[in-house]
């Protein structure tokens, strides 16, 4: 009994969490951008009160940290729909912060050259273009950082939290995915129309689960 009334949050999160998701997915397919908007949002909050609850540990409190950053964030790019730097530059600080949890949970942590390189490449390449902006040069530092952290976390000890948190990244990084073929037509020519269209559903599609799957992946006990 005490089991059952110990987990009645966990599959009332959970549940809610799927009412969310499948109203605001409802709400991309019929285009009520709205509507589908306050859902996501209240499902992204939704991921920030959980971990907050959760956050007794050092480490539960890094991922609380980073769920915060995260929901301010998606208050400029999706909520407010202005103050794109704003939004991308809280974003790159909460993948600093996902690459400091590797670094604390790996015996050898990664080098910081490959992250230097991606971004400054990026950077140069679209300087050399010529299409190089203030918000594209944030996008430079973001993305590898993403990129890069979901490609570490493959490396971590195989404890269910770290798989946990492996397979949110992978899927935070498919949701980056999606809204770069969504919001960068110009630059992504030879992408066919559908890309555009599907890109706009998954986005969301896969950045919900994401959030849920690094809130369960809060270590018990954080490492030293």
């Amino acid at each position: 009994m005490k089991q059952s009334r110990s987990r009645a949050p966990l599959f009332l999160f959970l549940g809610t969490e799927c009412a969310l998701y499948g109203s605001f997915l409802y709400c991309d397919l019929t285009s009520r951008g709205a509507a589908g908007t306050a859902l996501k949002y209240a499902a992204l909050l939704l991921c920030l009160l959980f971990s907050l609850a959760r956050a007794r540990t050092a480490d539960g409190k890094l991922v609380a940290l980073c769920l915060a950053l995260t929901a301010l964030a998606d208050l400029f790019l999706l909520v407010l729909d202005r103050d794109y730097a704003a939004g991308i530059a809280l974003f790159c600080a909460v993948q600093l912060l996902y690459a400091l949890r590797i670094r604390r949970a790996r015996r050898r942590p990664p080098s910081l050259l490959p992250r230097l390189l991606l971004s400054g490449g990026a950077a140069l390449a679209l300087l050399l273009a010529g299409r190089l902006t203030p918000v594209l040069l944030l996008v430079c530092l973001y993305f590898p950082q993403l990129l890069l952290n979901a490609l570490e976390s493959r490396a971590l000890p195989p404890t269910p939290q770290n798989r946990l948190f492996c397979a949110g990244l992978f899927l935070f990084l498919a949701c980056d995915v999606c809204v770069g073929f969504h919001n960068s037509p110009d630059y992504l020519p030879f992408a066919p129309p559908w890309v555009t269209a599907f890109s706009q559903i998954a986005m969301w599609g896969f950045y919900l689960p994401s959030q849920v799957l690094i809130v369960f992946s809060v270590r018990r006990r954080s490492p030293l």
